[in-house]
């Protein structure tokens, strides 16, 4: 199984890809950056990003929802854009 989940514009160049992959027989969650190349057709992923098991999909949804939580708190984040709301750089991509 390899299948883009979701995606957001990080920057002109960049995105940010959710993934489900498959590796050695093992399921995989994958953030990771993907980046434009000079000369290539696609965006290219890159070494930034995260690859666990998808048994520690718990914690990490916990870890976010944490995160989020610490954001109210310090006033980093607005009601909208934690709701999901629209960002300078683009929307979520959840049609894959």
């Amino acid at each position: 199984m390899n299948e883009i989940v979701a995606s957001f514009s990080k920057n002109k160049y960049e995105e940010v890809r959710f993934q489900i992959k498959e590796y050695k027989g093992k399921d995989l969650i994958d953030i990771r950056i993907w980046t434009d190349v000079k000369g290539a057709d696609q965006k290219i992923p890159t070494t930034k990003g995260v690859t666990m098991n998808v048994s520690h999909f718990a914690d990490l949804k916990k870890s976010i929802l944490e995160m989020e939580r610490v954001l109210k708190s310090h006033k980093l984040l607005t009601p909208e854009s934690a709701e999901g709301g629209t960002h300078p750089e683009g929307d979520i991509d959840i049609s894959h």
